[in-house]
């Protein structure tokens, strides 16, 4: 029970600190989504390098882990890009929602890539997840948000696929120090093109902004993964939709948000199926 509350306090300091990425990077302002994107990741890269270096751990991806590592940051930037765009410009809730569809895209993905057959109970929590989507996207001819929407359903996509292959790396010895430096640093080359022709100057004020979406980030990467060393993801994943709650807050507080009452009922169709699977797998496992 000691490790189990000690891996739901991570998992919750993870989902803190992601909301919190989320936030200085909406307060950053109006900074291209690739320089935003580059410079979370540079500022993540230096902190994990700098973890490396003080565990005296030596960096090496071993040769069956490297395709999946390579998708795992593939799916995770491209995903992670997406989520900034919306990030801009939606309410930052449906942000943070429709970036936690990634698990219900886990299991989809999960099918061709790890061989896993999804229960019934898997299968309608999914489709459920996804009509509860249509409540934040509300897709209509007239709906100006609708690309940002679609992006951030993206975001979620991506991050779901990227976790199914970082699982499979993780699996085959490869380690989490090591994923998180591979997809920092190849976050940074993939955006740094854009960085380079098409920078905007950012001020003293966006800069402190995006070094502490890097830094809110880094804790949370390293939270989380110490949280399933704790105890087993079925325990602990439905406490990452905090995350929503959070951000909820942050943007009421702070940015003058109130979440449109369809997308609170999107809200509490996907929490509450997540929270139906979760209590059948914990009770499965007991």
């Amino acid at each position: 029970m000691k490790d189990q509350l000690k891996g739901i306090l991570c998992i919750l300091l993870a989902a803190m600190c992601f909301s919190f990425m989320t936030f200085f990077v909406r307060l950053a302002g109006d900074l291209p989504t690739m320089e935003k994107a580059f410079f979370r990741n540079v500022f993540a890269l230096f902190i994990a390098v700098g973890t490396m270096i003080a565990k005296r751990e030596k960096f090496g991806i071993p040769v069956g882990c490297r395709k999946d590592i390579f998708l795992r940051c593939l799916f995770g930037t491209t995903g992670l890009i997406a989520n900034f765009y919306a990030i801009d410009r939606l309410d930052l809730a449906d942000a943070n929602m429709l970036n936690k569809l990634s698990p219900f895209f886990a299991i989809i993905i999960s099918i061709p890539v790890l061989k896993e057959k999804p229960s019934r109970m898997d299968i309608i929590a999914t489709i459920t997840a996804f009509v509860g989507a249509l409540f934040i996207i509300r897709p209509s001819g007239s709906n100006v948000l609708l690309v940002p929407a679609l992006a951030g359903l993206y975001g979620g996509f991506g991050a779901g696929t990227a976790y199914v292959f970082l699982r499979r790396a993780t699996k085959n010895g490869a380690k989490p120090t090591v994923i998180v430096t591979c997809f920092s640093a190849f976050s940074c080359l993939l955006t740094l093109p854009f960085l380079l022709f098409g920078y905007v100057h950012m001020t003293g004020q966006q800069l402190m902004f995006m070094m502490l979406a890097g830094l809110s980030a880094a804790v949370a990467q390293f939270a989380i993964t110490n949280a399933y060393r704790f105890a087993p993801a079925k325990k602990l994943s439905v406490f990452d939709y905090t995350q929503v709650i959070f951000a909820a807050l942050w943007g009421i507080l702070f940015l003058g948000e109130i979440p449109e009452a369809l997308s609170i009922a999107g809200y509490v169709i996907i929490i509450g199926v997540a929270v139906i699977r979760w209590n059948r797998a914990r009770k499965a496992s007991d």
